[in-house]
């Protein structure tokens, strides 16, 4: 009988958004041909602490693998793993992903969490599992995170395995059925990984931690199989690329997507601006051509001073998202661009300087979709932006507990962050000058959105566009609940 491991992806979405847990399927395909791989998934499950102690005495697992973000993530996976260390003291139980990556004290400190894995994770894990349940030296592991007397300590980092040379997401160890759902790529879209980190350094993203600036892809070829496997198994006709930066290699993505025109599948992805920006016509051509439909990209700020702190200066500044979002006017693809707002040291000077480049940019391309956060520090060595917060008083939690209170989950979602330089007023500027825009111009993502919902919202907010008065929309809010149409959200990183 071969050992038994379970994997709990803690709730992330809202009811009927769930996607594929991805990077537990990662992880886990390196031990599915010697070991019985079980998903809790707790987007789907109500109770997801009781069914891992229910399958856990089922099966007699020794392990209980989890990957855990900050925000909603990290607020269900610290009560669900205190229940259950509680009632299995002898269940190992190991996290990875961003939040170990970043925060590894805090968890091995909390009594909860026995070890965690940073980085990349497919290595490592498999090390562990096998080390775990046929004898060896647990922390001799590379990229692993353990107490060592009280004090926690974590190996280095272990070398970064090629993509191509692992093996495919085993789907057949999961329902992967539950996870197709329906937006405005298509009527049953999936969601895949096709590379691991980003060459990058933006000093706001948590992914820097997490990759060390390295980028390892799937090959072209590779990604098409799937996508085909995915197409031919669950009849999918649209699909979401979650990786941290799709895009860095221009021939990559046109190899990919002369492989999968014709098959009629519209897809989204992430990039940067300035790399998208080089690509030839010849991609761009090839890229509608295969059903590129939206593309989510960084555009953080309206200001060049803040995008050179943010280390997004030089080539990628304002000037160029414009252009960017006129030249995908062009291909008919859709920019949805997040902006980070309200940046230190002075944070309603940022927010008025993003607020005018957003309504310059809604001129040359209204079809841009907009994704509105406040600045939420993360742990990064060197950051400018870290330094003048913790200066202005800013502390990350001590404990696991704090972490998962509602007011650090809201930070985490960086909508509501409460960092001590951050005035209410200055967000509620944020949020209705959010409720204006979205209201004047509706996401074109809303299926439902449409004829004459979409004329009342644009006549109630024409006004307040117009003469650029956004205090108190409390009649677009009311509408809003009324109707329930979407505001352009991510759900990614």
């Amino acid at each position: 009988m071969r050992p038994t491991v379970l994997f709990y992806n803690p709730i992330s979405t809202s009811p009927g958004k769930q996607r594929l847990p991805l990077s537990l399927l990662a992880v886990s395909a390196v031990i599915a041909d010697d070991y019985d791989v079980e998903f809790i998934d707790g987007n789907l499950v109500p109770d997801p602490a009781e069914r891992i102690i229910e399958r856990a005495k089922a099966t007699g697992a020794k392990l209980l693998a989890c990957t855990v973000m900050p925000g909603p993530q990290l607020r269900q996976a610290v009560p669900a793993c205190k229940r259950v260390k509680t009632e299995l003291p002898d269940l190992t139980i190991l996290w990875g992903g961003y939040f170990p990556t970043q925060h590894d004290e805090v968890i091995l400190r909390s009594g909860i969490v026995d070890y965690i894995i940073q980085g990349q994770g497919e290595a490592p894990f498999r090390q562990f599992v096998d080390t775990l349940h046929h004898g060896g030296t647990l922390t001799d592991i590379p990229s692993l995170g353990y107490n060592d007397n009280g004090t926690p300590k974590v190996n280095p980092r272990a070398p970064v395995v090629p993509l191509n040379g692992l093996p495919w997401y085993p789907y057949d160890k999961i329902d992967v059925d539950r996870y197709v759902g329906r937006s405005y790529l298509g009527k049953r879209v999936l969601s895949h990984n096709t590379s691991f980190g980003c060459p990058f350094a933006c000093n706001f993203c948590a992914v820097v931690a997490l990759a060390n600036r390295r980028w390892i892809p799937e090959s072209a070829e590779r990604v098409a199989n799937i996508v085909t496997h995915l197409h031919d198994r669950w009849q999918i006709d649209g699909l979401e690329f979650h990786d941290m930066d799709f895009f860095v290699s221009e021939a990559r993505t046109a190899d990919f997507a002369d492989r999968i025109a014709g098959k009629g599948i519209n897809w989204w992805a992430l990039g940067r601006v300035d790399t998208l920006m080089g690509y030839s016509d010849a991609t761009w051509d090839s890229m509608k051509r295969s059903g590129a439909k939206m593309i989510f990209m960084g555009a953080e700020s309206g200001d060049d001073e803040t995008l050179k702190r943010m280390n997004k200066g030089g080539r990628s500044g304002t000037q160029m998202t414009l252009a960017l979002v006129e030249r995908m006017k062009h291909y008919g693809i859709v920019p949805e661009l997040s902006f980070v707002l309200g940046n230190p040291p002075d944070p309603a000077a940022d927010i008025e300087a993003t607020i005018r480049f957003i309504r310059k940019l809604k001129t040359i391309n209204p079809a841009s979709e907009l994704v509105l956060y406040i600045y939420t520090p993360v742990p990064q060595e060197g950051s400018i932006l870290l330094d003048e917060a913790t200066r202005l008083g800013f502390r990350f939690p001590e404990t696991l507990d704090q972490w998962a209170s509602p007011e650090w989950a809201k930070f985490s979602m960086r909508r509501d962050p409460s960092t001590p330089w951050f005035k209410d007023t200055t967000r509620r500027r944020v949020r209705n000058f959010e409720s204006v825009i979205n209201a004047y111009y509706p996401t074109v993502t809303d299926m439902r959105l449409q004829g004459q919902w979409k004329r009342w919202l644009h006549m109630l907010s024409g006004w307040r566009y117009r003469m650029e008065y956004y205090d108190w929309p409390y009649e677009l809010k009311a509408l809003q609940r009324l109707i329930h149409y979407r505001r352009p959200e991510t759900t990614g990183f």
